[in-house]
């Protein structure tokens, strides 16, 4: 009896060797091409805002196509410092010098969007500082099967991310 049990427990501890881990390697290695992948877009994306200080919605349509095309779905957050100069100047002869601070207010995927629709494009200004987040929405099978085989010890709350923001360096008008 002690032997057919050895058997049996050997089997399965040899399918999970030979298929299970296999698999969540795999699996892994597809997330850490996710990853890259949206990475790079999202960098290429806000460098390419930041040189024409211009978000338009062939621009945003197509960035999203390239991150879908990770076959994941995800959430973009994107955030605007609009720089809002303070228009008190001091005048000396011939230099002008600024008096007070330079203050910003932020705008916010919505609203980037909702003018984006408006006006087929949104426009920065040097200065501003543009911010963009990426985050999957989906469950990954890498993400499955962590949360599966790892569950005594905790959920694996992986997820596939990139952020990147940057100033600004030329004006959109």
């Amino acid at each position: 009896m002690s032997d057919s049990v050895m058997t049996v427990l050997a089997i399965f501890l040899a399918a999970v060797l030979m298929f299970i881990f296999p698999l969540m390697s795999t699996a892994d290695r597809s997330d850490d091409i996710s990853q890259q992948a949206i990475q790079t877009a999202t960098t290429d994306f806000v460098d390419d805002i930041r040189t024409t200080a211009r978000i338009t919605k062939d621009k945003y349509e197509a960035f999203n196509q390239t991150i879908a095309a990770t076959g994941n779905s995800f959430e973009i957050e994107m955030q605007v410092e609009v720089l809002d100069e303070n228009s008190n100047k001091k005048t000396t002869q011939a230099s002008p010098v600024k008096v007070g601070e330079n203050y910003s207010y932020t705008e916010y995927t919505s609203q980037i969007l909702e003018k984006i629709e408006r006006d087929g494009v949104y426009k920065l200004k040097e200065g501003d500082i543009i911010s963009v987040a990426v985050r999957n929405t989906n469950q990954t099978i890498s993400q499955i099967l962590k949360n599966f085989m790892y569950r005594v010890t905790g959920n694996g709350n992986y997820v596939i991310t990139a952020r990147h923001s940057g100033i600004v360096n030329v004006n959109g008008n």
